[in-house]
């Protein structure tokens, strides 16, 4: 499970950004949206340990991660959370299935074609990242975020370049992946259609800025 507690984070020379208390528990799903500028990426950010809070708590598993020092965090994200980013970022020189497997917590090729398998890339593991399309690169992207079978997954924006079709068919393989392996999923989106496939959803309001 994940839980937040009073978390907030302040830029330099910027207001400061308040984000609700929540809590997520295994195999469940959670949606964060809101317009840009809210702080949806920085909650992401948050979660995953890529950024300390000025305040609050962030407990996994009843521990606090944000009081971890970055060489526990850089285990423990690379053991035990995946992510899905806005923009897929892959090593373009580098084959599909060497994507998958190019994490040290994520190293085996059988579980590689079985996740991309499930995914409908198994018949593309020998191609590379530019030879797929948007919807195959998210495909891809979900393979990679849960090859470490995570406790928690973190998506941030991922049906944004989709159409309704692809969009609807990359959140339920989100959902069904975190369900597969009870990880808690969540999904921080400013797209209003993702609405219709998780009923779970908090807002982010920039006016709830100090």
């Amino acid at each position: 499970m994940i839980q937040t507690t009073e978390l907030t984070y302040q830029y330099p020379k910027s207001n400061k950004l308040n984000f609700p208390d929540f809590y997520v528990k295994e195999g469940d799903s959670l949606l964060v949206c809101g317009e840009s500028g809210c702080g949806k990426t920085t909650l992401l950010h948050l979660l995953a340990g890529l950024r300390k809070p000025t305040g609050g708590e962030v407990m996994v598993e009843d521990e606090d991660i944000s009081k971890f020092s970055a060489t526990k965090m850089d285990h423990f994200r690379g053991r035990h959370i995946g992510i899905v980013y806005q923009q897929s970022y892959f090593i373009q020189s580098l084959s599909v299935l060497d994507n998958l497997l190019i994490s040290p917590y994520a190293n085996d090729k059988e579980k590689a074609k079985i996740v991309a398998d499930r995914l409908e890339i198994g018949d593309l593991l020998s191609r590379y990242p530019n030879q797929l399309s948007v919807g195959q690169q998210q495909r891809l992207s979900i393979a990679r975020s849960v090859m470490n079978e995570p406790k928690f997954l973190l998506a941030d924006e991922p049906t944004s370049a989709l159409d309704n079709k692809n969009c609807s068919k990359v959140i339920n393989l989100l959902i069904e992946e975190a369900t597969n392996h009870q990880a808690a999923l969540i999904i921080v989106t400013h797209d209003d259609r993702l609405k219709k496939e998780v009923s779970d959803c908090i807002e982010l309001n920039p006016l709830k800025m100090e």
